[in-house]
């Protein structure tokens, strides 16, 4: 993984004027490579600063977004792991909500497209998920590219608070009313 990140920074820094495309590329690819969204949002602000490398970053994630909204329904098994996945984690009946996916987005360990998947399940239409999208990425852009260098100092229970916290987020912001369909409700064991 260390290498993969030097090699990140050494392509990073020699592309010059490139390195911003490199970087938002770097983003879209990153899926791929099994490289974690929070370590590349904090790369980003180490190369570009806090504001640009929240913008890229920001970039990044929303044509990451609409590139797995566009190959999901392509990709039939990685729809049905994902949908098995989102049963498994969030219950059946379940819907998120587009506050507890952005925040859900800032728990290093939840799943980046799972969240991705609840979005299309709430939002039919193409605009809608990209807007919902961009709402849902922007805490998670400007947090790990921002406070990147200061997460890395703090200390375990420091850390616990912070997911606790954001747990209780989590519970706050569900959905109050759940709608199960009749015959979903009454079908046959």
């Amino acid at each position: 993984m260390s290498d993969q990140l030097s090699l990140l920074f050494v392509m990073i820094e020699t592309a010059g004027i490139l390195a911003p495309i490199a970087f938002i590329l770097v983003h879209i690819l990153r899926q791929f490579f099994f490289i974690p969204v929070p370590l590349v949002c904090v790369t980003g602000g180490i190369l570009f600063g806090s504001l640009f490398g929240s913008l890229f970053s920001l970039i990044g994630l929303i044509l990451s977004s609409i590139l797995f909204y566009f190959l999901i329904s392509r990709m039939p098994k990685t729809h049905a792991k994902l949908s098995n996945l989102k049963k498994r984690w969030f219950g059946e009946y379940r819907n998120l909500s587009v506050g507890q996916i952005a925040v859900l987005r800032l728990i290093p360990f939840i799943h980046y497209h799972l969240l991705n998947f609840c979005l299309i399940e709430r939002n039919k239409s193409f605009q809608d998920y990209v807007k919902n999208s961009w709402v849902t990425n922007l805490p998670l852009a400007i947090f790990y590219t921002v406070f990147g260098e200061f997460i890395s100092r703090f200390t375990p229970s420091m850390i616990l608070i912070i997911l606790l916290s954001l747990g209780v987020l989590v519970f706050i912001l569900r959905e109050k009313v759940t709608v199960i369909k009749w015959r979903e409700f009454f079908k046959a064991v």
